[in-house]
């Protein structure tokens, strides 16, 4: 079966439009129908139903949607195994939180390379939404993330914490801090609500932001608050630009790793996993 098929149509159950998908996929309406045509010419079924009120996939549509993305990810899959054969064992694509990456991705590869030399990587530094997309695609093999989707098809665990503590560049308690002087860190859903319920007087700030490196840039430029990873207020501590807020409560982030269900207990997975949960242990 030709992957087009199945990548239009799994593009179609996401817009519900011919049209919609058409320009997606950069072609014409025409061709989006004919590749639906075909699927349903193989399973001789219909899998979409169009009428005034639009497009919706039939009980049969539904039924092939998981299998279908299951398709998709094998697809990619052999692809990347063909495409990389006879320089390495396998190719892997991993995935991996900003903040994440900025404070273990150099020790966290250097210790895979030491441990797996048969495996090719490409590295992807993102935010957990799209490794969320991309793991569900097949694109990605592996991601350490914040937030898992709980995907179908998708293994998620908890191998650790990242902790962050609250920094300003001139304030000592949390009660000298001004909303207006304050920059609120949202690196995730589960953040934000814990920010919220520890200071909710701080979870109105003007100016917000959801990346370590450009929170820690703004505090060096522009002065304030904000919670920055521990390391990062270990290094504006040293530097003098910002001291600790005592009486504020530290928060931490929960990591997980993420995988397709039928490769959670490969070992080169649960070895690239295992080396991650003890650098966030360390």
């Amino acid at each position: 079966m030709q992957i087009e098929l199945i990548e239009t149509f799994l593009d179609l159950m996401e817009t519900r439009s011919f049209n919609r998908t058409a320009e997606r996929l950069n072609l014409t309406q025409s061709t989006v129908s004919h590749r639906i045509k075909a699927l349903e010419a193989a399973f001789n079924r219909k899998l979409f139903t169009r009428n005034k009120g639009g497009t919706a996939p039939t009980a049969s549509g539904l039924r092939f949607l998981d299998h279908a993305r299951a398709l998709q990810h094998q697809w990619h899959e052999a692809a990347r195994a063909v495409e990389s054969a006879g320089a390495y064992e396998r190719s892997m694509r991993i995935g991996v939180q900003h903040d994440v990456a900025e404070r273990l991705a150099g020790r966290w590869l250097a210790a895979i390379r030491a441990d797996l030399p048969e495996i090719s990587l490409y590295v992807e530094v993102d935010y957990s939404g799209q490794m969320n997309r991309d793991l569900g695609a097949g694109d990605l093999d592996l991601a350490i993330l914040y937030t898992p989707h709980y995907l179908p098809d998708l293994h998620y665990e908890r191998i650790g914490e990242m902790p962050y503590l609250l920094v300003s560049t001139a304030e000592t308690t949390i009660a000298d801090i001004r909303p207006e002087q304050y920059i609120q860190a949202v690196y995730s859903p589960a953040f934000d609500r814990a920010h919220r319920l520890a200071l909710p007087h701080l979870s109105a700030a003007p100016l917000a932001l959801g990346q370590n490196m450009a929170i820690a840039g703004l505090l060096r430029s522009l002065g304030g608050a904000a919670y920055v990873t521990a390391a990062t207020a270990a290094e504006l501590q040293a530097e003098g630009t910002a001291q600790l807020v005592a009486d504020a409560p530290p928060i931490a982030q929960i990591v997980y790793a993420a995988t397709s269900l039928r490769t959670r207990h490969a070992r080169q997975h649960r070895r690239i996993i295992a080396i991650m949960a003890d650098l966030l242990a360390g």
